[in-house]
């Protein structure tokens, strides 16, 4: 049964990288356009902290999308994250279901997969890389 899971491997984290991808744009659009919603304290000035941050999400979850340079990206932003979680949240709660950086442990420690796993299938990086799984998930 494993070894039907295994040969999937790679489109499951395929699915993992497009869709936290998705979620963490929102995020950008959200700081940089006011979309779905502007933040509670509206749009960042771009040069800002926040307008960096949300430089970095946006830009970099098109290129985690499409799965382009998926290693080093992925390293900046489970960075990012971290920033993002120790600056903001901590500071509030030692708890993350009570200082609101659940979100971003979570995208930390998805980047920080993403950067010894790769993109899985359906990337861009995959695409240019000679043929042939280096992986188990790769498979």
């Amino acid at each position: 049964m494993f070894a039907t899971l295994d040969r999937w491997s790679p489109h499951a984290l395929a699915v993992l990288r497009i869709v936290t991808a998705l979620v963490f744009m929102e995020h950008g659009t959200q700081k940089l356009f006011g979309f779905p919603a502007p933040p509670d304290g509206g749009t960042p000035p771009l040069l800002s902290l926040f307008g960096i941050g949300a430089i970095l999400e946006l830009v970099g979850g098109f290129l985690i999308l499409i799965g382009l340079f998926t290693r080093p990206v992925a390293f900046l932003l489970a960075g990012e994250m971290a920033v993002a979680y120790w600056m903001f949240h901590a500071p509030k709660s030692p708890y993350p279901a009570l200082n609101g950086g659940d979100a971003a442990v979570l995208f930390c420690f998805v980047f920080l997969l993403f950067v010894f796993t790769g993109p899985g299938a359906w990337s861009v990086d995959g695409a240019r890389r000679p043929a042939g799984p280096r992986h188990s998930w790769e498979r």
